[in-house]
């Protein structure tokens, strides 16, 4: 491994940390009402934040002429505003923090002529999902700024399964520049299994979205049956009756639960397999982490659930959605095919 290779890779792994970071506070964002505090999308001036009283009152006013005050937060004074700006203001500055951790160092390596036309074209690749992300997070606030109360779920899951996109093609191209690995690693079984679990996550991500954005986890509190059914009643309401797997709270969280039984499943078996065939080194390791994620991450879920959506637990469970995604990532990358390796 290169020394500008361990360089970029590090660089790589601090931008993963910054995703990580900005999706939890996003959620916090979410869940403290703030995230259609800011009515604009200003991406140099808007890191100024208001400076004085008549400041304030500007963006306040703006908050005014938006339906969520109208008709949800009719009552909040100037200090109550200012709670809820901070964090959408904190939010959207550490998005203008992770544009700088890239491209400053960006320019100093490309200058320094430390990639090659393999990396550099990946880098590219990533910058086009930093301004995608960026894009559509102002795509989803601005669902909320006109007809609605709140972002539409539908846009939150693109935006949130868009940072998670962002993080996973991140870390694997650090992986490819970090870590060097035996050209028997690879086993065909195991590696479409762990696939067929990202795959899994991806969806169970997007229903996760979807039951935060619809507060559909404030319904239903009760584990393992839906107050006392296994399918709730009203959950194929909707016509045409496919509109109930996106709009329907009752059916929108019953995908969401027994998917996450699903992931626990297909994870157990990836444990058995990797006893089965011997699978041993850092292997053995990513897998454990793994079943240890994903148990975590059920237990979290089922907890949340149960208190009706508490705050600590909500955003443990956001964040224990990376720990998860980091972990299926690494094992595509150990359990993946040595050829194209960059290190």
């Amino acid at each position: 491994m290169s020394s500008g290779n361990r360089k970029i890779g590090i660089w790589l792994l601090s931008g993963c940390f910054l995703i990580f970071c900005m999706v939890v506070i996003g959620g916090i964002t979410r869940l403290t009402g703030s995230g259609l505090s800011i009515t604009e999308w200003t991406p140099i001036m808007g890191a100024i934040p208001p400076l004085n009283n008549a400041d304030w009152e500007i963006a306040f006013q703006k908050y005014k002429q938006i339906p969520q005050f109208q008709q949800v937060n009719f009552d909040f004074t100037l200090e109550d505003f200012k709670t809820i700006f901070f964090w959408e203001y904190f939010h959207r500055l550490i998005g203008r923090l992770i544009g700088i951790v890239f491209i400053v160092p960006f320019l100093w390596f490309f200058f320094k002529g430390m990639f090659d036309k393999k990396t550099l074209t990946k880098v590219l690749f990533l910058f086009f999902l930093g301004g995608l992300q960026g894009f559509l997070g102002w795509f989803m606030v601005k669902s909320g700024l006109s007809d609605r109360t709140s972002v539409s779920h539908i846009r939150l899951a693109i935006h949130l399964f868009t940072a998670f996109l962002t993080f996973a093609f991140t870390l694997y191209f650090a992986l490819e520049l970090l870590k060097k690995k035996a050209e028997s690693t690879y086993n065909k079984k195991l590696y479409n299994l762990i696939r067929v679990i990202l795959v899994v996550a991806s969806i169970q991500l997007v229903y996760g979205a979807f039951v935060a954005g619809m507060h559909a986890g404030k319904i239903y509190n009760t584990y393992p049956l839906m107050n006392g059914k296994f399918f709730p009643e009203g959950s194929l309401a909707m016509n045409p009756v496919w509109l109930n797997i996106f709009e329907n709270q009752g059916t929108v969280q019953f995908i969401h639960r027994w998917l996450a039984a699903l992931l626990v499943i297909l994870t157990f078996e990836l444990f058995y397999q990797t006893l089965k065939n011997n699978i041993k080194d850092s292997r053995k390791t990513g897998v454990l982490f793994l079943v240890i994620a994903i148990g975590i991450q059920f237990l979290l879920g089922v907890f949340t659930l149960l208190s009706g959506v508490n705050f600590t637990l909500a955003i443990l469970h956001q964040a224990g959605a990376f720990f998860v995604f980091s972990a299926g990532v690494y094992l595509l990358f150990v359990f993946g095919r040595t050829k194209n390796r960059i290190a």
